[in-house]
């Protein structure tokens, strides 16, 4: 794609480029534009590395150049490769989920006094999936039981993920006859790098089936549990009203943006940074207006729908929100983090803080949080950031903000369509059965510098609501969203007239914000009430649904990808995947695989042609379901009143 079509549409965006550039600083879309163009063998997943013979590079069909040093075949190479992405992936997804059962854990025992649970109810109903009669238990007593459960869904020495339990048992069943159930997380990322390892599995429907159990370890085990036991701790996500993109933050404040993906220390940062004696010392610095705490990436996800912290941007904007010159210090966790930030800092005054023992980035200031004691360094961060407003040079933010509603996890949903007493996803499923909402689609994952930033998404969503297919979002495409108007209800006269009037008689947005990345497993548990809750079939395969990831770069992607094939779905990439280097991995992956799993991969990297990929199948679906006939319309006379069974 020429770079000129890769120029961000939106203007904040393009304001911070060309401020950046003015000033000499480098970004993630000129380092793009000097890899162009880009090794063929490794978007093609033909570059095999896993032992010192290579790096072996091949090309199927030329003879000479079909296998490796070791003899490996391009199928197996690609399987290979495939299959490690989505172990890395799973372990990043799952590795969060440890730290918030740890964290969980800490609070139930008193050893993390700052932070407490805020959904009983939510710890209940988890406990009761887990085993655990909540009757008679104190809630320091049934956190810490959840805590310990939780915990040994990583390790367990035998059994399967207990979350496997919460999907139809037609798709239990299909897991278990593929011999593709996850047990141990830790265990499922293990068996994928030992097979894949020079010299062990070498057949790629094998290597393939492992990948698959190892991504839903990742689905239904590491990021379920983080979703659910952030749930727990820091209070299930309802509706709220925020503001999204580079505007937010102000010259009059003290800017802080916190950025990466596990919430146990923005929680921490947020509550820090409304200490009435920390607002006071901002003031008495020079900022009449107090203390800005913005977040970035999914970070910015978890703290905006839980207290309506406003979004600095997505991951592709984390140098532009410091060529602002107006950040006093960028708070960083895990994931999704670019090296490059510490070398943008240096031409600003902004301190870049790393914060994890797992992450730390030559050149920054090291906070090593501590849960311990999680509200004091939280406050040692926001006071050393107030510190540094002294520093501040010439500062320019974008004007660009909009206004957007999010926070619509599975339960708000089934509160909304039910109310307290009735709550069900009946009226959803009656709605789709009747054509007013032909299907859904979750529309999630990253950005990247190969798309013009976020036009993907504003393609694709816009064309999907205005055919009647509600979109329910996640992670930097969840922000995309926000930054293009997408999360206000006003957008419906976007939609056409069958969603327009579901999102009128129930009050949503036809674009749905459900949280960050790991939440995408609340699409799965919503897709599984919409089965439960009957006329849609019998398994989350026949339900009229799928997943695009338009602009994905991370292996998190694949994973969350690979698991929700694995449940059943159409997923969708935009940009590609490196399976196309093997004919018999890319025809397995986009086709075979969906005879035994129900689900399949896609690759569509126009917007236009994706959603018309997803409506194909979607009618496809509800042609199966026999819900696209049209029936007469019968007039009941007294005989036939009668006949009716109440």
């Amino acid at each position: 794609m020429p770079e000129e079509q890769k120029r961000p549409v939106d203007g904040a965006t393009q304001q911070m480029l060309e401020k950046a550039r003015r000033d000499g600083v480098e970004t993630a879309w000129d380092r793009h534009a000097t890899m162009e163009p880009q090794c063929k063998f490794g978007t093609s997943g033909l570059c095999c590395r896993n032992c010192f013979m290579g790096p072996c590079r091949v090309v199927e069909g030329v003879p000479g150049q079909e296998r490796g040093v070791c003899g490996a075949s391009a199928s197996t190479i690609v399987s290979r490769n495939f299959a490690r992405m989505v172990a890395a992936g799973t372990a990043a997804h799952s590795d969060h989920g440890r730290s918030v059962a740890e964290t969980l854990l800490m609070a139930a025992t008193g050893k993390a006094p700052d932070y407490t649970i805020r959904d009983v109810q939510k710890l209940n109903a988890v406990a009761r999936l887990y085993g655990i009669d909540p009757a008679e238990k104190s809630t320091a007593a049934l956190a810490e039981l959840v805590g310990l459960t939780a915990l040994s869904e990583f390790g367990k020495h035998e059994g399967e993920q207990r979350f496997l339990k919460r999907a139809p048992e037609p798709r239990q069943k299909i897991w278990k006859e593929n011999g593709i159930a996850p047990r141990a997380v830790d265990r499922e990322v293990t068996e994928v790098l030992h097979r894949t390892t020079m010299g062990v599995d070498q057949d790629f429907r094998t290597i393939l089936a492992q990948a698959s159990r190892c991504a839903l370890a990742d689905g239904w085990g590491g990021s379920m549990i983080a979703t659910e036991l952030q749930d727990i701790l820091f209070g299930t996500p309802i509706p709220r009203q925020a503001r999204a993109n580079l505007g937010v933050l102000r010259e009059d404040t003290v800017n802080i943006i916190i950025h990466g993906h596990e919430p146990t220390l923005s929680e921490m940062i947020v509550l820090a940074a409304q200490d009435p004696k920390l607002i006071a010392k901002a003031k008495a610095a020079g900022a009449k207006g107090g203390i800005t705490v913005a977040g970035m990436c999914c970070t910015a996800n978890e703290t905006l729908m839980r207290h309506g912290v406003p979004i600095a941007g997505n991951s592709m904007q984390q140098e532009l929100a410091l060529a602002t010159g107006a950040v006093e210090a960028m708070v960083v966790d895990v994931q999704c983090i670019m090296q490059s930030i510490v070398r943008v800092a240096r031409s600003y005054h902004s301190k870049i803080i790393t914060t994890s023992a797992k992450a730390h980035i030559t050149g920054a200031l090291h906070m090593q949080f501590d849960e311990h004691r999680a509200l004091e360094v939280a406050k040692e961060i926001v006071e050393l950031a107030i510190d540094n407003l002294q520093n501040r040079g010439k500062v320019e933010i974008p004007s660009e903000v909009n206004d957007l509603v999010v926070g619509f996890s599975h339960e708000t949903i089934r509160y909304m369509l039910g109310g307290r007493f009735r709550a069900s996803y009946r009226p959803l499923n009656d709605n789709i059965m009747n054509g007013r909402i032909r299907g859904i689609v979750g529309v999630v994952g990253c950005n990247s510098p190969k798309f013009a930033c976020d036009t993907a998404n504003w393609d694709l969503v816009t064309e999907l609501i205005s055919k009647d297919i509600l979109v329910v979002q996640t992670g930097c495409m969840a922000i995309a969203s926000g930054k293009q108007g997408l999360l206000q209800p006003e957008i419906k006269e976007k939609a056409g007239p069958g969603l327009r009037e579901i999102c009128d008689t129930v009050g949503i947005p036809p674009v749905l914000h459900s949280g960050s990345c790991v939440d995408n497993s609340r699409i799965l548990i919503a897709c599984c009430e919409m089965v439960r809750e009957g006329g849609l079939g019998a398994d989350l395969s026949d339900l009229p649904v799928a997943g695009v990831a338009p602009e994905w770069m991370s292996e998190k992607a694949v994973a969350i990808g690979q698991y929700f094939v694995a449940s059943g779905a159409l997923v969708v990439f935009g940009i590609g995947l490196p399976i196309e280097g093997s004919r018999e991995v890319n025809d397995y992956l986009t086709g075979g695989i969906a005879k035994e799993l129900g689900g399949r991969w896609a690759i569509e990297p126009d917007p236009k042609r994706m959603a018309q990929v997803v409506r194909e199948h979607i009618e496809s679906k509800r042609d199966a379901l026999g819900i696209n006939e049209k029936k007469e319309r019968k007039l009941f006379d007294m005989a036939d009143r009668r006949e009716l069974k109440v």
